[in-house]
């Protein structure tokens, strides 16, 4: 029989939603009746994509036995941490607290007012890994509750203290200055923690590091440091490369579980493919790089074809596993290589690194383990040959393999990893010059913008044509972002104005009472005890970090002198951190790098101002945000009074002035750069 689950939208808590356990989804009705049956809580988070949330399902709260005790013993919450990460950023910094660690699942007790007093990760059915049993660790906690309730009580005091201390804003309080040295420094500690063999940062599993390779990949731009680029490109190749790389049907998982990239968690997610969209526009603005070109567009491809609902928006994840195991979609047997290519294809085996033993658990994981110019100069073929047949190959193993069992989708959609999304498309379209990635975009944001939307509020989650949940800081930030690349990739400048509405929105609602950072949850929002103030980049950039960003542009645009101090502040705040651990404030650092090179607006005014935007757009110049004017009366205060009818002009302007207009592009790009 059905759980209380079953009601819910999610995809994770609909997975559990057949368990024996007496679940509830998170909500004020679990916490009253833990009161008057004075009973702890546990706090089960989870999500779609994860490996060991389903494992420890199959083990533990699909028991019959198990599940009793739960039932017995505690109220059972199960938390989706895609729809509530501001749950789980909290629960996870008390488990951090008391573990040293942290992941999904993420199991912790707290009281009935919400306060975490114990907690770990993924606990086996019997002792294993030097931790004891989930139901020996359930008999530990409901005997503490029983007979050491002032222990539990002093513990939890502790952790509510913890917990507030922690959300305080850490933040640098002397001027550290901050110049192109200094960005030097900041790349050579990053290069200090970079796999100069295999790419990437630091040890396994390793993660992609996008906002790492954006700092790098500008800082080359603007010093010509080359160890900058190559750690910045080999980590990109090596992905590419890959078996974190899906070489059959585009796209990227989550991370690789070991040092060389070709054994990835085979989940797929929506922000990872968006932020290495960006990166890979980068490198390709740099080098040209055709293959950068290929990736980005066979993983738009994937994102349209296995990640799109049908109304416009995108989805959150594909699961990691298919008929209970994890990676069978992807990977290939022996025999069903020769089943799909036949025994003699030597060309595609040595290309993908396939072979009868298997090169992960008796299968293959298809890699780019020969280049095309190793196997041309091997097998006395062209180049262009292999190229074809490779495609070949790739059409009839994608063939083969859609008459699998597909992995699960996590078919809710997120407004902040959409704004990602959406803000890959907007590069992508400036930096392959393709348009109909720009009419994607546009008509993703109008998506968005209505879906997302709920009695004039923001939310943060929509499935089956209903929003809910309050949007969050990155929500906001991440669409105001997205809002102003789409208006300056379109010259469409109402974009820009509702991303100003927006902004307005956040000050009102999430701004610190020390009047600088911002709160990740909007001060509406009462069913979390402390309101945290996140800085660090996780797998996505921080949500301050990007609101600085937003602040700039915007206060540059709407001449809100205001908002331009506040984000120079922010960064300011910002500066040791970044210089001391960049690889955690990646976006900080790639903002304080473009004030010390000099941040610009530059503006195309005029009737046919479309045509020298155009042109600009071709230069990667990140440092800079470009608009378009081409009517007379301004949507946007900075564009007052800089427009004349017979002639377009091209002005370049610093935070405290626009320099004399200049009429051809080699002289805009002269003051741009000086």
């Amino acid at each position: 029989m059905p759980n209380r689950l079953i009601r819910e939208q999610s995809p994770y808590l609909l997975q559990h939603a057949n368990n024996p356990v007496d679940w509830y989804a998170w909500g004020d009705e679990p916490f009253e009746r833990a009161k008057m049956e004075n009973k702890p809580v546990l706090i089960s988070i989870g999500y779609a994509a994860c490996h060991w949330c389903h494992v420890m399902e199959r083990e533990s709260f699909e028991d019959e036995t198990t599940a009793a005790y739960m039932n017995e013993h505690f109220i059972n919450i199960k938390v989706d941490r895609e729809e509530h990460p501001d749950v789980d950023h909290m629960y996870m910094d008390a488990v951090q607290a008391i573990s040293g660690s942290g992941g999904w699942p993420l199991n912790v007790f707290v009281t009935p007012e919400r306060i975490p007093f114990y907690g770990g990760t993924y606990y086996p059915p019997r002792p294993a890994y030097n931790r004891p049993s989930w139901v020996q660790l359930l008999n530990r906690i409901s005997e503490l509750w029983e007979k050491q309730k002032d222990d539990v009580t002093a513990q939890a005091k502790q952790m509510i203290q913890y917990l507030q201390q922690a959300s305080k804003i850490a933040t640098n309080k002397e001027a550290t200055t901050w110049d192109i040295n200094t960005c030097r420094k900041t790349a050579d500690t990053l290069l200090n923690h970079a796999d100069k063999e295999f790419g990437g940062f630091g040890i396994a599993p390793k993660f992609p590091g996008t906002m790492a390779i954006n700092f790098l990949l500008e800082h080359y731009h603007f010093t010509k440091y080359e160890p900058a680029l190559k750690q910045a490109l080999l980590s990109l190749d090596a992905m590419i490369k890959g078996g974190i790389y899906d070489q059959i049907g585009g796209g990227f998982a989550r991370y690789a579980t070991d040092a060389k990239w070709l054994v990835p968690h085979f989940e797929k997610m929506l922000y990872d493919n968006a932020l290495l969209i960006s990166a890979l526009c980068d490198g390709y603005s740099i080098t040209k790089n055709p293959i950068y070109k290929k990736i980005i567009e066979e993983t738009i491809t994937f994102t349209e074809r296995e990640l799109k609902d049908p109304t416009g928006g995108y989805y959150s994840a594909l699961d990691a596993d298919s008929e209970g195991e994890e990676g069978k979609y992807y990977t290939w047997t022996w025999e069903e290589w020769i089943n799909a290519l036949g025994e003699n294809d030597k060309i595609a085996a040595a290309y993908f690194g396939i072979n009868k033993e298997g090169n992960w658990e008796h299968t293959n994981i298809l890699h780019v383990a020969k280049s095309v110019e190793e196997i041309a100069d091997e097998e006395n073929i062209s180049k262009e040959e292999i190229n074809q047949h490779i495609e070949k190959v790739k059409q009839k193993l994608f063939a083969k393999r859609q008459k699998r069992v597909r992995p699960l989708t996590d078919d809710k959609s997120l407004l902040s990893w959409n704004a990602l999304m959406n803000i890959a498309l907007s590069k992508s379209a400036i930096v392959l010059q393709r348009e109909e990635y720009l009419e994607l975009a546009a008509k993703h944001m109008q998506w968005m913008l209505l879906q997302f939307r709920k009695e004039n509020e923001l939310m943060h989650t929509w499935k089956n044509g209903i929003a809910k949940i309050n949007a969050n800081l990155d929500d906001y930030a991440y669409l105001i972002q997205a809002l102003l690349q789409l208006g300056s990739a379109t010259d469409d400048n109402t974009w820009i104005q509702q991303a100003n509405e927006l902004a307005q929105m956040v000050e009102n609602d999430f701004l610190h009472e020390e009047g600088s950072f911002f709160y990740y949850t909007s001060d509406k929002q009462t069913d979390i005890p402390v309101r945290k103030v996140d800085m660090y980049d996780g797998a996505i950039p921080s949500a301050n970090a990007m609101m600085a960003h937003n602040l700039l542009l915007l206060g540059q645009c709407m001449e809100r002198s205001e908002w331009i101090e506040r984000a120079a502040y922010m960064v300011q705040q910002m500066a040791a951190n970044a210089l001391r651990y960049t690889s955690s404030f990646g976006y900080w650092s790639l903002l304080l790098q473009r004030y010390a090179v000099g941040i610009k607006l530059v503006i195309a005014a005029g009737k046919a101002a479309s045509d020298k935007s155009d042109l600009l757009k071709k230069h990667f110049i990140p440092q800079c945000f470009l608009l378009t004017s081409k009517k007379e009366i301004s949507e946007l205060p900075i564009l007052e009074a800089k427009f004349f009818n017979n002639e377009i002009l091209i002005f370049v302007c610093t935070q405290q002035a626009c320099l004399k207009p200049v009429s051809n592009i080699d002289e805009a790009l002269h003051l741009i750069n000086q």
